[in-house]
């Protein structure tokens, strides 16, 4: 089976193999959807009873044992479970992405032996399973947002702009692990602490303006921190995205995509030799 050189991935690769097998990625995602849930009571109801639980945690914990308040804001406890409930939405989206990228590959040794199965378009129907959850916990935080405020922005209908971006960075950080998970076993040890560094070291449950000047550039480098921002911005608060930074993130994100596709794509034709 021959592999294409990076000479010959255009920018568009990483998308041009989902459009070309479009059913099979839509088929299994499906499948792994309803698979995760299958055999359990309460079903895809899961995807959000399980956010509402974290959610409600850190709500205690931050919001009523610590006080904790959002500068800026106001001192109602469901204003800042609100802010939360965004920030954990994108986390709990990269992270689940980010834990179970580096067995892609090593978890389907069936399919890496098929030498007509493209191997490339595997990390598609984990994210799109993960998306459902994204829209869906959006969905309960609109049903959130009307019963604090009695309103909902129009604004939040932008969530999709917002969101985009970070999906093509995500990609291109699965095809990463997804390669590497083949050929160092230790990766998925470490993406789970990883995913928990993330969040204590994003916006998503710590205000950055709080913080010692120090440290903010910590925060800022963290690719999740602007998502979040964003997300918050239009879904909360009823402000229009950054669109400048948003556009600057999706070329980054583009290019980050790309080189993790090309990667995969050099890397894949030893799979089947190590596992």
């Amino acid at each position: 089976m021959s592999y294409p050189s990076l000479k010959k991935i255009t920018l568009t690769g990483p998308f041009e193999a989902f459009g070309k097998y479009r059913s099979l990625t839509l088929a299994m995602s499906k499948r792994e959807l309803l698979g995760r849930y299958r055999g359990a009571t309460f079903g895809l109801l899961w995807s959000l009873i399980s956010p509402f639980l974290m959610l409600g945690v850190y709500t205690i914990a931050f919001g009523y044992i610590m006080k904790s308040r959002w500068p800026h804001t106001s001192d109602s406890t469901g204003e800042y479970a609100l802010i939360l409930f965004v920030g954990l939405i994108i986390h709990g989206y990269f992270a689940e992405c980010l834990v179970r990228s580096p067995t892609l590959i090593t978890g389907n040794p069936n399919l890496v032996k098929r030498i007509i199965f493209p191997l490339e378009i595997l990390p598609w129907p984990m994210v799109l399973s993960a998306l459902f959850h994204v829209a869906a916990n959006f969905i309960v935080f609109a049903c959130l947002h009307f019963v604090f405020k009695l309103y909902v922005p129009l604004t939040i209908f932008l969530v999709p702009i917002v969101v985009a971006p970070f999906v093509i960075f995500t990609m291109g950080v699965s095809w990463f692990l997804a390669s590497l998970g083949v050929y160092i076993r230790d990766i998925p040890q470490v993406t789970g602490v990883f995913a928990t560094a993330m969040l204590f070291l994003s916006s998503a449950i710590i205000p950055v303006d709080t913080l010692p000047e120090k440290y903010r550039v910590i925060f800022a480098l963290n690719p999740l921190s602007f998502i979040i921002n964003q997300a918050r911005e239009v879904a909360l608060w009823g402000h229009l995205p950054d669109f400048a930074g948003l556009t600057l993130y999706a070329v980054g994100s583009a290019v980050f995509a790309y080189l993790g596709y090309a990667w995969f794509l050099k890397t894949k034709r030893g799979f089947a030799d190590v596992i």
